[in-house]
């Protein structure tokens, strides 16, 4: 596992030997960053990577420019390894691991100046779990009005066009998983 492009570029992460983790691909995380590019803003964007595994996204959204994130993994283990890889690219003042669910994550962020993007990358057969986050999410203040939510998951499992204010507008299928990128209806 390695970050692909920006000011990290080619750096290696950390990831967890014979544990239940799938980090986001090379392939999957390359496409999820050349749709932003294209029309959205990363620099000094703040961001949530729930699910966060070795942090892969959130960290190769910090090279690529982004100002901050927040990392929510529930995992102990696994939040340690995402810690270890935030330290390894000296970036402990652009991030901050949290080891809790992501919906009591969620709850525990409240307050934080709202941010610009979320992913989340749940467990694939923890299907609840997308419905659950994007519910919370769709009327929270943690979301900058103009937030891109942007869920992972098999494309043998759809969280749905719409759950409260959140409409999905686009998605994109890359192998086994797609990218199914939600905002606020106005």
């Amino acid at each position: 596992m390695r970050i692909i492009s920006g000011k990290f570029r080619s750096r290696s992460l950390k990831t967890p030997q014979g544990m239940d983790v799938r980090p986001s691909s090379d392939r999957l995380r390359e496409t999820l960053f050349n749709v932003l590019a294209s029309g959205y803003q990363l620099e000094d964007s703040r961001w949530i990577d729930l699910f966060a595994g070795t942090g892969a996204v959130g960290l190769e959204a910090l090279s690529r420019g982004a100002g901050y994130i927040y990392f929510v993994e529930k995992a102990p283990k696994i939040a340690r390894i995402t810690q270890e890889n935030v330290k390894s690219l000296d970036a402990q003042d652009q991030a901050e691991v949290l080891t809790s669910d992501a919906n009591a994550g969620l709850r525990q962020l409240e307050g934080i100046d709202p941010v610009d993007y979320v992913f989340l990358d749940p467990p694939y057969r923890e299907e609840g779990a997308y419905l659950g986050v994007l519910r919370i999410l769709s009327d929270s203040p943690l979301l900058k009005p103009s937030a891109i939510v942007i869920a992972e998951h098999t494309k043998h499992f759809d969280p749905g066009d719409g759950v409260g204010a959140l409409q999905r507008y686009r998605s994109l299928k890359q192998g086994d998983a797609v990218l199914s990128f939600y905002r606020r209806a106005t």
